[in-house]
């Protein structure tokens, strides 16, 4: 993995995910367009994820069986084809299904992330990881942002249409860098997806890292689920533009996916994932503690991010090294994990905040982070520690 391939791979990813944040903020002027409500085209947001769900399920495991240099480029034809039909889609209905096709076609960044992990030294497959990972964590962060811009200067369907050319143009670039890979063994298709089960039984480690993993990810999501709440909501009164551009802050979190890695790499993976969770319970206490002021929801946002993605690249990283020809097959448990406890995590946060407000949400991630962190401590000598060969 040179700096340029790492480079591309980074780039590639964070544009693949960015497909499935397109209409976030959109949705108000994708509703005028085609005639229909706003609240009814919330369902663009849910399919595209539903859809994503689908694909990191029943896609990212062929990463393990068939050869990535064709299967890799294939699939982002396949999404800039399911790009073209939403930038054209008549009604909404048809977009619906066009975005829900996208979403199980925009998988390429993680069949890219366990890629480079077998493609990497062992001495630096924590940093090459984390800058792949940054570039994922960058194209969510930005694209909400990017989609305005390019909305409010050529319309909604010339986001997708532009998205779509940037898909081939990354296929094109990925067949070309991706080496030649040796020949994988072949396993029956409904073998290959009962193999992520057997595969997540079949190591302790494993368990232990699904589970810290998607509690983290369920912090995550119900501190941004609310914060949107908390900003809309007086004193501060933001639009969804300004709301936008504190999300902003998020990339801090970038930037520590991106170096924490080097961390891994060094050996202390298990205990710096324990200060990570350590500083996402102190962005919880600023955020609970400073909820009227933007500069210490702004200060809670880069802690909560940082703490967040550091653990979340040695998490996935750890898992790479345990059983390097199921890399792809793990990857779809963590993502699969991250995106149930996402989910969970954005229900609970709308609850809690009709409870108690912020504070409720704070203390409610508060406590998600302590089970997390005991976790943490009762498995950090055998449950965590990876002892197969890299």
């Amino acid at each position: 993995m040179t700096r340029a391939r790492t480079l591309l791979f980074a780039v590639a990813g964070g544009a693949a995910v960015g497909n499935l944040y397109w209409a976030q903020p959109l949705l108000d002027v994708i509703a005028s367009s085609l005639g229909t409500s706003v609240a009814l085209a919330g369902l663009l947001v849910t399919l595209t994820q539903v859809g994503y769900a689908l694909g990191i399920l029943l896609v990212v495991p062929l990463g393990d069986v068939l050869d990535r240099r064709r299967l890799i480029p294939g699939v982002l034809v396949a999404s800039a084809v399911t790009l073209v039909f939403a930038a054209i889609a008549p009604s909404f209905p048809v977009l619906l299904v066009a975005l829900a096709l996208v979403g199980l076609t925009t998988v390429a960044g993680q069949l890219l992330i366990p890629l480079a992990g077998d493609l990497a030294e062992p001495a630096s497959r924590g940093r090459v990881v984390g800058a792949i990972a940054s570039g994922v964590l960058t194209g969510i962060l930005v694209s909400r942002t990017v989609s305005g811009l390019v909305a409010d200067a050529l319309g909604w369907r010339a986001v997708y249409a532009i998205a779509a050319v940037a898909a081939l143009v990354f296929a094109v670039l990925l067949r070309r860098v991706v080496p030649e890979l040796d020949r994988r063994d072949r396993m029956p298709y409904p073998a290959l997806i009962a193999s992520v089960f057997r595969a997540v039984a079949a190591h302790r480690s494993v368990q232990v890292t699904l589970i810290i993993s998607a509690t983290v990810f369920a912090v995550f999501t119900m501190f941004w689920t609310a914060l949107t709440f908390l900003l809309s909501a007086e004193p501060f009164g933001y639009s969804t533009t300004a709301i936008g551009l504190v999300g902003l802050a998020g990339l801090a979190g970038a930037v520590a996916a991106q170096r924490v890695g080097r961390l891994h790499d060094r050996g202390v993976s298990v205990p710096v994932t324990g200060a990570a969770l350590a500083l996402v319970l102190v962005s919880l206490v600023v955020a609970g503690l400073g909820s009227r002021s933007i500069v210490v929801v702004v200060v809670a946002v880069v802690l909560l991010d940082v703490g967040v993605q550091a653990a979340n690249v040695l998490n996935q990283t750890r898992l790479f090294a345990i059983d390097p020809a199921a890399r792809s097959r793990l990857n779809t448990a963590f993502v699969t994990g991250n995106f149930v406890g996402g989910s969970i995590g954005s229900a609970v946060a709308s609850v809690l905040w009709n409870a108690g407000g912020w504070t409720a949400v704070s203390v409610g991630g508060a406590v998600l982070v302590g089970f997390a962190l005991t976790v943490w401590a009762a498995h950090r000598r055998r449950g965590l520690v990876v002892t197969a060969a890299h």
